[in-house]
């Protein structure tokens, strides 16, 4: 079959280019609609009873994470003059196209008592604007007497207030997001600019767009870097550059059709799917050093390019195969979740890795029958000196010291395992930048001055309706406000409760004393003079500010907070064993059901379902690999083989992090799957050439040990290079997790040599036998020319392509001779 194809491939090249070249065009087109996104949402499961429960409350009470908020401490911001460029800047945000409305100082409103017309009216603090310094200080008088605001716009302790844009979620949730955002901070630029006043930013919506703008350019930035590292590793190697320049042009074609296949499918760039294009040129660039090295090994024997490729194609076809499908395995393994960014992930970077191999099996025989023969020069990495040492050095070890490599993996394992030990989950919700970004110093000037800006929302429902009108209710809500009020990394809550507290002040003429809910005789008064003012024209309010804090039927009330951004395990501490036990004390018996919820909510949760998932995914990957061993080997015993040497690596590099203090989360996690896979494409390749020599030496194993060591070991070494090499530029990424992802798949590479090098080949001569199993030929025909069938070198014929039969060892090829 493999001969068939490779003499298919190398008779219809210019048809093959051809259709290549019309997909990529395709593909192109279509990647050039691609989006960006960046959801903390899609992190759990859309049928979770928390990610039901948190869309039934949007559907409520609105968006708790499309609120932009500036803040600024500078006394400065109260004289006349900055003052007016704060209004003219809240004036001019609230008219940016993707923004609802905006709430600022400048345009702060005060409950009144009608008394005429016993309703209360809603006015503007500001009617006119301040013409004098002195009218200035006498109505922010008026704004410091309004309790409902303190902790809210403006930090009772520090002074320091803040701007809050609510975000249209139509907007947030498209490609305007970053116009919208560019817009915001460009006219909040010129306020600096005018004033001197440093303005901090934070909010879901910056958080995001931030996220999405580094996704964007790291995206640009690596796969660059990832080109520029790999042409150098491959020019080392080979030394020519059409073996730097076409593989690249390989990749590049695969990285096109990536990015097509996500507009394809519907998807949009994540902070994974934005990994994709570069791993796939780490990933890719082996499969052509894998084929070229080959190429230049058969060719030295045979002397003729087409020969030598056609037996390339045939000997290691389904060999490099077998190997792209493990590694596609331990990103296949996150289609099984039902979370959108894995699910997602899996399926992209699946695709594009089967796809990736069939262009370089395609091309690389088209391109390299096409230039001309490889140079003396360029063969002589064949030998290369320090490699041979290596290896001669590996079949010491196997050969001659067994209880060393053994005693050392057991050491190592006992290592690793103390090391996991030490593993942590925990994760924030800005960890993946880095920690002198200015999101970071952003979000700590709000945890500073207000306790937080992350959402968190209560939801209190009573069972009935009109119940949370109820007096007694409302002193349950307050008593639960008064004790979250004591968390300090909580801010002041809102809710039904303090918009009655406001109601009453205003009640009393705006007395501060009187905040407070009403009493018995005056609860019935409040209640009507708010019923009255409800849509009354000239009353400044509408149904819009109470169906913020309840629902229509007055069953549900809403508390709504900010939190300091503490991580998952604090969080999980401060719900679990702080306000949950509260709630209890307070509602148990009562009938009502109080739950959390929130964004906030939903990513520390789903920070643990992935953890969980991935947990899952990594049990599926050793399923699939040790499937993709038996199907091609028909041997448990080779399951064993491949699994128990990656078994060792995946507990070295968890122990890694534990040693050094690299939390286990979601970023962090994903490494086990897709280092299974690679470190599986390895043992596959070693056992594939194992299983052939044993079928070709008499079944003598010790031979055939040293055999595969000095071979494929070349092979391993090489691609282990050039992937150690590709997945270190990820040590440059300004996110966390991609960093740790580059950092321990580099030193997972590192270790699976020791696995698949020494302690696989050490378990093969101890356990492997040569006696009790059929070696099936037909399945292990991938490497040495001493199993190719002379009928099919005999085709070549059909094109009379000139061809060297093989030679006896140390004649030179004669390259006129003919088959």
């Amino acid at each position: 079959m493999w001969s068939k194809l490779a003499l298919l491939i190398i008779k219809n090249r210019r048809l093959l280019v051809g259709l290549l070249a019309v997909v990529t065009v395709f593909m192109a087109w279509k990647a050039k609609d691609v989006e960006m996104t960046y959801d903390f949402a899609q992190v759990v499961s859309p049928d979770d009873p928390d990610m039901v429960y948190f869309q039934e409350f949007k559907k409520t009470f609105g968006e708790d994470g499309n609120v932009l908020v500036l803040g600024m401490q500078d006394s400065s911001v109260y004289k006349l003059g900055n003052f007016n460029e704060l209004r003219m800047l809240t004036d001019t945000l609230g008219k940016v196209e993707g923004v609802n409305g905006v709430l600022s100082v400048t345009k702060l409103i005060q409950l009144t008592k009608d008394t005429a017309g016993q309703r209360f009216a809603a006015a503007p603090i500001f009617r006119t604007f301040p013409q004098t310094q002195k009218e200035l200080d006498s109505l922010m008088q008026i704004v410091n007497r309004q309790e409902f605001y303190k902790g809210q716009l403006i930090s009772p302790s520090t002074g320091a207030t803040l701007m809050a844009l609510t975000m249209d979620p139509k907007y947030l949730n498209s490609s305007r997001r970053q116009a919208v955002m560019q817009d915001i901070l460009a006219h909040a630029e010129r306020f600096t600019q005018k004033t001197g006043i440093k303005l901090h930013y934070a909010g879901l919506p910056y958080v995001r767009s931030t996220m999405t703008s580094k996704v964007a350019s790291e995206m640009k930035f690596f796969l660059i870097l990832a080109a520029l590292v790999t042409s150098a590793t491959l020019l080392v190697f080979f030394r020519t550059w059409s073996a730097v320049v076409f593989p690249l042009l390989i990749v590049g074609v695969a990285v096109i059709w990536c990015v097509g296949t996500i507009v394809l499918l519907g998807y949009k760039i994540t902070l994974l799917t934005g990994l994709i294009p570069s791993i796939l040129i780490v990933i890719g660039i082996p499969n052509c050093t894998y084929l070229l090295s080959r190429y230049h090994y058969d060719y030295r024997i045979s002397g003729n390019q087409v020969l030598a490729m056609v037996r390339v194609v045939r000997k290691i076809g389904l060999v490099t195969l077998m190997n792209n499908t493990a590694t596609a395995t331990g990103f296949f393994v996150f289609c099984f979740t039902n979370i959108a960014i894995l699910y997602q992930f899996g399926w992209v970077a699946t695709i594009s890795i089967f796809a990736a191999f069939f262009i370089s099996i395609i091309l690389i025989p088209i391109v390299f029958t096409y230039l001309p023969p490889p140079t003396p020069k360029q063969l002589e990495h064949l030998d290369a000196k320090p490699l041979t040492k290596l290896l001669e050095f590996f079949d010491y070890l196997v050969l001659e010291r067994r209880g060393l490599v053994y005693g050392t993996a057991i050491v190592l394992c006992a290592l690793g395992a103390l090391g996991a030990s030490r593993l942590q989950s925990v994760a924030y919700m800005v960890d993946d930048l880095p920690k002198n970004s200015s999101v970071n110093a952003d979000l700590k000037f709000f945890e500073q001055h207000f306790n937080g800006i992350m959402p968190l929302e209560i939801v209190v429902d009573t069972g009935k309706k009109r119940g949370i009108l109820k007096l007694k209710n409302l002193e349950r809500i307050d008593r639960l406000e008064n004790y979250l009020r004591t968390q300090p990394v909580l801010t002041s809550p809102i809710s039904i409760v303090t918009f009655l507290k406001a109601s009453t002040q205003a009640f009393y003429n705006g007395d501060p004393a009187y905040y407070r809910l009403p009493d018995n005789s005056e609860r019935n008064f409040i209640l009507s003079y708010l019923a009255r003012s409800q849509g009354k024209e000239g009353s400044g309010m509408d149904n819009k500010l109470l169906r913020s804090f309840a629902d229509s039927t007055g069953q549900k009330a809403r508390i709504s907070l900010k939190i300091a951004d503490i991580g998952s395990r604090n969080l999980d501490t401060l719900l679990l064993n702080k306000i949950q036990p509260k709630i209890r004390e307070i509602f148990n018996g009562t009938g009502m059901e109080v739950k959390l919820t929130g964004t906030t909510i939903l990513f520390t949760k789903g920070n643990e379902y992935i953890i969980g998932t991935l947990r899952n995914s990594l049990i599926h990957a050793f399923g699939l690999v040790g499937l993709i061993v038996l199907v091609l080997f028909r041997s448990i015993r080779s399951v064993f083989f491949t699994l128990l040497p990656n078994f060792v690596t995946l507990l070295l590099t968890a122990g890694l992090m534990g040693y050094f203090g690299i939390a286990l989360k979601p970023a962090t996690a994903l490494i086990f799957c897709i280092a299974l896979g690679i470190d599986g494409d390895n043992s596959i390749h070693l056992l594939a050439k194992f299983r052939q020599e044993m079928a070709t030496n008499g079944r003598r194993v010790r031979a055939a040990i040293s055999t595969t060591l000095s071979e494929a070991g070349t092979s391993m070494i090489y691609t282990s290079i050039v992937l150690f090499v590709g997945f270190s530029i990820f040590a440059f990424s300004e996110f966390g997790g991609t960093k740790a992802l580059g950092l321990l798949m580099s030193a997972s590479l590192l270790i699976t040599n020791f696995s698949n090098l020494i302690l696989l080949p050490a378990l093969l001569v101890t356990f492997e036998h040569g006696k009790d199993e059929t070696i099936d030929r037909a399945l292990i025909q991938h490497y040495d020319d001493q199993y190719h069938e002379e009928d099919d070198d005999l085709e070549l014929n059909l094109d009379k392509m000139t061809v060297q039969p093989r030679l006896p060892q140390g004649s030179q090829p004669d390259r006129g001779a003919n088959v």
